[in-house]
């Protein structure tokens, strides 16, 4: 199943990467969209190629995409196609080249085909339901593995290059974890968890959006990883809300439990970015998969 949905996802991630890469080699312009959330024509024009390549190919499907006008006809519909046109937009901005492009498609709520791809190095990441992770580099195709590190000290943390958070060192001295590596957008520090090259990812909410989350969602599952927001639950999609409403922690699988349990207090109703109370947790834990 998802076959030609994951082959879509490859070719549309690829099309919008072209498209960042001319704007990337010519010059940027920037707008801002809000305090600290800038946008360049680059995301524009990769978000709509991407979306008008969706409606294409699957007309009858509900697309929500980070550039375009979101439609409330997509709530209560089993298939939504997820877009990020540019996830890592500062890093393009700053020239640093950690920036992805990123198009999933979720089912009943759930991610169930996605590809992230790095147009700096024409590394395509790419899953669907069942059938694995695999990376194409260079013409040929790897299959994916999450590293096997399960004490949470010992975990390499990947953490944000452009938003560093007093919570997330406050969860690392909690953790005990030593290592750390700095990088830009949400996909690629998820793409290094299911690649092996680190062990865990931790956001303290409020930031992220569904279109951030969905490509790397089944790309680390498929890879043997989990995510999950901090209290245990399965991330929802379709949402009327799109943010994050609470912290979230992405890593190998074998680290799951572990940190959850040690960070049950420091995830208890954090303070938003906006100012509103998080979710509270749930009664009973349990550690999200493919529903």
């Amino acid at each position: 199943m998802y076959e030609r949905e994951e082959a879509f996802a490859a070719r549309a991630a690829r099309l919008g990467g072209e498209a960042v890469m001319r704007w990337y080699a010519s010059g940027i312009r920037v707008d801002w969209k809000g305090r600290g959330d800038p946008v360049t024509e680059a995301d524009r024009e990769a978000d709509a190629l991407i979306v008008e390549a969706i409606r294409r190919e699957f007309p009858g499907d509900a697309v929500l995409s980070e550039e375009s006008a979101d439609d409330a006809g997509r709530l209560g519909r089993e298939r939504l196609w997820l877009v990020d046109p540019l996830d890592g937009t500062r890093e393009f901005i700053d020239r640093v080249g950690e920036f992805v492009v990123m198009v999933a498609l979720a089912h009943r709520g759930s991610p169930v085909a996605g590809a992230i791809f790095h147009p700096v190095s024409g590394r395509l990441y790419r899953a669907r339901l069942g059938a694995g992770a695999w990376v194409d580099d260079g013409g040929s195709a790897r299959r994916l593995a999450v590293s096997a590190v399960a004490d949470p000290a010992a975990a390499r943390l990947v953490v944000s290059r452009s938003h560093r958070s007093a919570r997330i060192d406050e969860a690392r001295r909690i953790l005990g974890i030593e290592q750390e590596e700095p990088c830009g957008s949400v996909g690629l520090k998820v793409a290094r968890l299911a690649e092996g090259r680190a062990d865990l990812y931790i956001h303290a909410g409020g930031g992220t959006k569904e279109w951030d989350l969905a490509a790397p969602e089944i790309v680390l599952r498929e890879a043997g990883g989990l995510v999950t927001d901090a209290f245990g639950r399965s991330l929802e999609y379709n949402r009327a809300d799109v943010r994050t409403p609470t912290p979230l922690v992405a890593g190998n699988g074998a680290l799951h439990a572990a940190v959850l349990a040690r960070l049950a207090a420091w995830a208890v109703n954090p303070p938003a970015a906006d100012g509103e109370a998080r979710t509270p947790p749930p009664s009973r834990r349990r550690t999200g998969g493919p529903r």
